[in-house]
């Protein structure tokens, strides 16, 4: 095994990082992210597009005015660290709260803080982490101190700010989005962290990319992980295999209430409806390796079998019904072998909404026409009376027919006749529309 071959001729650059990588205010045994926590905004990674000197927050800094905002991005992206810099960036007073550990009673302190601090001239910039774990109310309360100018807020979430916070709120602050960190973004963390610890990693290259795709995108678990590294004595660099014994994966975000549960559901119904078995069977595996229970995922196979293909294919319904009793006779993970064939069945089954459009045209039309009687043909007759007054008069049955088709009108007097279901020309759909057809020029002939 041998070392990553970039790494061939650095060791005369490591004394020059490690010293711009330290801060002479964090002690040395703090956690490795905090000793490598930037100093300015140019040491930010994987933001550029919100930190550039064209990004919304190198605009605002240049421009030597922060207006309130909300800082959206998944674990690890550096959201408490901008909020940081910004305020040190435009000579703000930083003031911290976090939504899981604070009251009523903290928000009121924070705010006369902020109050005393602008009657002394200093404006305050209010960060305030996971701020959608605050109630409606409490978002309220940030309202009239947001508006006077006592602060300037800064909130940091990991949720969909449309479902998670006020709209008041929203309307005060702009949103940001903090992207995932890449791979260039993890390797510069990697980079760091050595010229901190003035060593290589004892990875190899395989290993390396390896542990950077084990982090999700999550700056601080990478840094968490090398930490772990840096304190081992390891005589020889790992391989793939030997990192994985050592260390654990990061588990993907995935809350199942929320908005990673309902991205991802999205995604695999869309690639089902767009005929792409492979993105389908990336999507279903996202879900059932992140702990979705495999009978939801059953219930949404269900449910598109009927909305997006319906009668081009009705084998599509059976299937995922089958898939369903499979998996409730053989459990996980033998089971999940009929969810993944019901899944491929329906992403390369023709594809039809014909019997989902129906659906809600003739549901909008049941709502609108009310009680309206059925002609009087089509109604049993089970007594004298009702057969003086014309039930069943007129019926023909179709069977006694020479065509087995008898064209009779069954729609009430007051109504025309509506079309709701019209097929397509894909799968056995084409066979219907014709056999439809048919229907039609029969009745057509006979009026």
């Amino acid at each position: 095994m041998r070392l990553p071959a970039y790494i061939d001729g650095m060791s005369d650059l490591f004394g020059g990082l490690a010293a711009a990588s330290r801060s002479d205010e964090t002690p040395g045994d703090a956690p490795l992210a905090d000793r490598l926590r930037p100093k300015t905004l140019g040491e930010v990674v994987g933001q550029d597009h919100l930190t550039g000197p064209e990004g919304t927050i190198g605009r605002m800094v240049a421009a030597g005015r922060l207006s309130s905002m909300i800082l959206w991005g998944p674990p690890g992206t550096g959201k408490t660290t901008l909020a940081r810099l910004l305020a040190q960036a435009v000579d703000m007073r930083f003031a911290a709260i976090s939504a899981v550990f604070s009251g009523v009673a903290d928000l009121k302190a924070a705010f006369a803080a902020a109050r005393d601090a602008a009657r002394a001239g200093q404006k305050t910039l209010l960060f305030v982490d996971e701020i959608h774990r605050f109630n409606r109310a409490q978002q309220d309360g940030f309202l009239p101190f947001v508006e006077d100018g006592t602060v300037t807020l800064i909130g940091a979430t990991t949720e969909n700010p449309s479902f998670e916070l006020n709209a008041a709120l929203l309307s005060r602050a702009q949103v940001l989005i903090l992207r995932r960190l890449d791979e260039a973004a993890l390797e510069e963390l990697l980079r760091r962290a050595e010229a901190l610890a003035e060593k290589p990693l004892p990875l190899t290259d395989d290993a390396r990319a390896a542990l950077i795709a084990s982090t999700d995108g999550d700056g601080r678990f990478l840094l968490n992980q090398v930490e772990t590294l840096q304190s081992i004595a390891i005589e020889e660099p790992l391989d793939p295999a030997g990192l994985a014994a050592l260390l654990h994966r990061r588990m993907p975000v995935y809350d199942k209430d929320r908005e990673g549960h309902y991205n991802l559901i999205s995604a695999l119904h869309k690639s089902l409806r767009g005929s792409d078995p492979q993105a389908a069977l990336y999507y279903l595996a996202r879900m059932l390796v992140a702990g979705e229970q495999p009978l939801y995922v059953l219930r949404r196979l269900v449910r598109f079998a009927s909305e997006d293909i319906g009668l081009a294919d009705p084998q599509a319904l059976v299937q995922c019904l089958a898939a369903k009793e499979a998996y409730e006779f053989l459990g996980s993970p033998e089971g999940e072998i009929a969810i993944v064939q019901a899944c491929l069945y329906l992403a390369t089954a023709p594809k039809s909404n014909a019997a989902y459009k129906a659906q809600k045209a003739s549901f909008a039309s049941a709502k609108q026409t009310g009680s309206l009687m059925p002609p009087a043909n089509i109604l049993n007759a089970p007594t004298k009376l009702m057969k003086e007054i014309g039930y069943g008069k007129g019926y023909t049955y179709d069977h006694d027919t020479e065509a087995g088709f008898s064209g009779d009108n069954y729609w009430p007097d007051e109504m025309a006749p509506q079309t709701f279901y019209e097929p397509t020309e894909r799968g056995m759909e084409k066979r219907i529309a014709e056999r439809m057809a048919w229907w039609a020029e029969m009745k057509a002939q006979r009026t």
